[in-house]
């Protein structure tokens, strides 16, 4: 059975997956605020290193004598790091470090975290781009230069290197690390879920995030599935263009705010993803919304599985034509090794179980198929 629901919202019918670690909660609690049903699966996971050795180690390097520059590459690194030297006893000892120097931030999160601080940034590229972070520095004589590099989760070898080869002598900070989610079996279910199209839409938050999840489909063989699916029916969300690198870089299409926020990258899927699944039908007097796995009946949201969902979506397409059970076959199962017209014949009987007072838009055929009896 379906199940019905009173009360609609934007996004109800819709499926979302959400891989982020850090604010996850939010993100979940906006996406149910808006009607969609979420599966979270997290593909990665945020270690602070306030007592790690690492950082204690770089940090009294940063002590040890002055500083010329410091890059700031996220907020929560700056903020991280900051309260570890604090807990250490060295938070007035690095602040004024940093304070002698000329101070870099990447974008409006690390100059938030930096100005927090009481430090006021020398330079903050519009792009958020660490690259043009390194153009700046490229621009100056680096020579005998002492530089502390905030990392964002993992090395920026590249990024240090180039310093170094300018005759500067770097200090790479490492606030966090990214590393492998605890709950892998979570994320394999997702990258299955997408394959099925059972999700409509995947948010992701970092580029680290992406690397994670196409690892995990790649450790399943379902890979090019994903990417399949990913540049077809499900929805890629980022919050912004550098974290939408890595499938951008692999072909997949992506959407992203104009801002990189959580709120306006659920607002930008508010406004695209109907606009992918959405079909307005009509029986009798009665208008009916076809969105996403849900057919919504005014305020009443009938929620259906995702096979007798696909079913529907396909009728729908073509209202008032009959569909055979090959056609639907190949429209909803894709040519299925296991599936035949009886795996059709049970999922209309399941569709129609679910839609209970509509199960009559749903008109069999005889030797023909099936159509949706709607006036439109």
């Amino acid at each position: 059975m379906g199940t019905t629901s009173a009360g609609t919202g934007p996004l109800t019918g819709f499926v979302v997956g959400v891989t982020a670690d850090r604010r996850r909660d939010e993100l979940t609690a906006l996406l149910r605020r808006r009607g969609a049903r979420v599966i979270e699966a997290p593909t990665m996971r945020i270690l602070p290193l306030d007592d790690d050795v690492a950082l204690r180690r770089a940090t009294e390097r940063c002590l040890a004598a002055p500083l010329d520059y410091v890059v700031a590459t996220t907020g929560v690194g700056w903020r991280g790091w900051m309260s570890a030297a604090e807990g250490w006893g060295h938070g007035a000892g690095l602040a004024g470090a940093c304070r002698g120097a000329a101070v870099l931030s990447r974008g409006p999160k690390a100059t938030g975290a930096v100005r927090a601080s009481g430090l006021e940034e020398a330079y903050s590229p519009g792009s958020e781009a660490t690259g043009e972070l390194l153009t700046w520095l490229l621009a100056r004589d680096l020579t005998g230069r002492r530089i502390a590099v905030q990392e964002h989760g993992v090395p920026l070898d590249g990024f240090s290197d180039a310093l170094r080869e300018r005759g500067a002598e770097v200090i790479d900070v490492p606030v966090y690390r990214w590393t492998p989610p605890e709950d892998t079996d979570a994320v394999r279910r997702l990258v299955e879920q997408t394959v099925r199209r059972e999700v409509h839409a995947l948010t992701f938050t970092s580029a680290p995030a992406i690397v994670f999840f196409l690892e995990s489909a790649q450790a399943a063989g379902l890979y090019e599935e994903v990417l399949a699916a990913l540049r077809g029916d499900v929805l890629p969300v980022c919050v912004g263009p550098l974290c939408a690198r890595p499938l951008e870089d692999v072909g997949v299409t992506t959407t992203w705010p104009e801002r990189g926020r959580l709120g306006a990258l659920v607002r930008t899927l508010t406004d695209t993803l109907p606009d992918r699944d959405r079909r307005v039908l009509r029986a009798g007097d009665r208008p009916l919304v076809l969105q996403g796995s849900a057919l919504l009946a005014g305020e009443e949201a009938i929620w259906l599985p995702p096979v007798p969902a696909a079913v529907l979506r396909a009728l729908a397409a073509r209202p008032g034509w009959v569909l055979s059970r090959n056609d639907l076959l190949q429209r909803v199962w894709a040519g299925a090794a296991r599936a035949d017209e009886h795996a059709v014949e049970a999922a209309v009987g399941r569709l129609r179980g679910a839609l209970g007072a509509y199960a009559g838009l749903i008109r069999t055929v005889p030797k023909r198929g099936y159509r949706l009896v709607v006036d439109d």
